[in-house]
């Protein structure tokens, strides 16, 4: 009888498990709170199995990963300009993400998947180095990883 009572709630919980992913919002936008080219929130942090939705709120923007920035290559997106675009994450680590027109200006965004930053120093590397190129924003990577230490 223990063994029927384990398989139920296992069967349960894994069916449960999609319902209890989050769908998060990332607004691209051309200025918000004074700060230029910007993706709103810049910095997110989620559970395995969440989708993050890009609105293309103002228009000119879309959502791009930086291949530097995944945990392995294992996910890569390349969105077109002002589409909308929904992406689900399922392994842990670091993802960078740009606005491909306006990555020059600094207009990135940090979503940190689980506990498990496998790649957070590699990133954080990439991100040093990168940021130096940029003709605005120039600390921005910077303190978007900060907020994951």
């Amino acid at each position: 009888m223990e063994i029927i009572k384990r398989i139920v709630l296992t069967t349960i919980f894994v069916m449960a498990a999609p319902v209890m992913a989050a769908d998060h919002t990332v607004e691209m936008l051309s200025s918000s709170n004074g700060e230029m080219m910007v993706f709103k929130p810049a910095v997110l942090k989620i559970a395995p199995g969440d989708t993050v939705t890009w609105k293309a709120t103002n228009p000119g923007h879309n959502t791009a990963s930086i291949a530097e920035m995944t945990p392995d290559g294992d996910l890569e997106w390349n969105g077109k300009i002002n589409e909308e675009l929904k992406i689900t994450f399922n392994k842990e680590g670091v993802y960078g993400y740009k606005c491909t027109p306006h990555y020059i200006l600094g207009m990135i965004g940090i979503i940190a998947v689980g506990d498990n930053l496998v790649n957070l120093s590699a990133s954080s590397d990439f991100a040093a180095a990168e940021e130096k190129k940029f003709a605005t924003n120039k600390e921005r990577f910077t303190s978007y990883i900060n907020q994951l230490k």
